[in-house]
């Protein structure tokens, strides 16, 4: 499957809220549309943006976003008087539609915590949103003969479209954790991919715990043969990672990512 290249410089592109939908218990799925998500080029996998949503209070200044979210682009973002700079969240594509100026974000909604998910339960259709496309993290390695990607809620929109874009003859295991069974979603995974869904006794445990101790009872292949991706809670992904180069998985065969720390704000 031919994508575009995932690390060029992108801009940023301006949409607007089309729909929401609740696609599971914990997860709501915003649909965002207009002309500059039409220039999105598909990079696949686990393609990303920085989200920029709607000031809590309005009167949000767009003007200010940066094409880049390099040192210079920071520097501009928080140079914007805090009363209009627009929250800022890093968020994966679940679905890109570029054909039809559409894509899907998913959100994991926990009532009130935080600020993306009140945001999603809430979104208005008309509400705008600037991205800043970031491409993606994950890229298959040619000579991966096993594939294994594990994570939690959050990782979900990642995982997923990662299962959507592996060669078809791909083969390995997904360990998806989600707060309870009701959260799982369709998938389009190979069919050698074992998907294994984990959903906790309490939707309120301490997410990552259950993705952790299936991870450790894997006897992983060595060498050359096993790619790995891991991400969601910063313990699950470290210590996920610890676990496989204790396992003799070489680190470069590694990809991880925290993207929230247990007991504090997610970014």
């Amino acid at each position: 499957m031919a994508f575009t290249d995932a690390r060029r410089f992108r801009g940023h592109h301006l949409a607007h809220v089309a729909r929401t939908a609740q696609v599971g218990p914990h997860m709501i799925r915003v649909t965002l549309e207009g002309e500059d998500v039409s220039t999105i080029p598909a990079h696949g996998f686990d393609q990303w943006v920085r989200l920029f949503l709607p000031h809590p209070e309005g009167g949000t200044d767009y003007s200010r976003v940066p094409e880049g979210f390099g040192l210079a682009g920071a520097l501009k973002y928080l140079t914007t008087s805090s009363g209009k700079r627009p929250p800022v969240r890093s968020y994966t594509i679940r679905e890109l539609r570029a054909e039809d100026g559409e894509l899907d974000i998913d959100f994991v909604s926990h009532g009130d915590a935080g600020i993306a998910g009140p945001w999603a339960r809430r979104a208005k259709e008309g509400e705008q949103v600037m991205m800043i496309d970031q491409g993606r993290g994950f890229d298959l390695l040619a000579d991966a003969a096993s594939v294994l990607l594990v994570g939690e809620e959050s990782a979900l929109p990642a995982i997923l479209g990662i299962l959507r874009d592996l060669p078809r003859s791909t083969s390995g295991t997904a360990i998806l954790e989600i707060p309870e069974a009701a959260d799982e979603q369709p998938h389009e995974a190979p069919e050698n991919m074992e998907v294994r869904w984990i959903p906790r006794a309490d939707p309120h445990d301490r997410p990552g715990v259950l993705a952790l101790e299936a991870l450790r009872e894997l006897r992983p292949a060595r060498g050359a043969e096993l790619q790995a991706y891991l991400a969601g809670e910063q313990a699950l992904v470290a210590e996920g990672r610890r676990h496989l180069v204790a396992h003799e998985v070489p680190k470069k065969r590694i990809e991880f990512t925290g993207y929230w720390r247990f007991g504090k704000a997610a970014l």
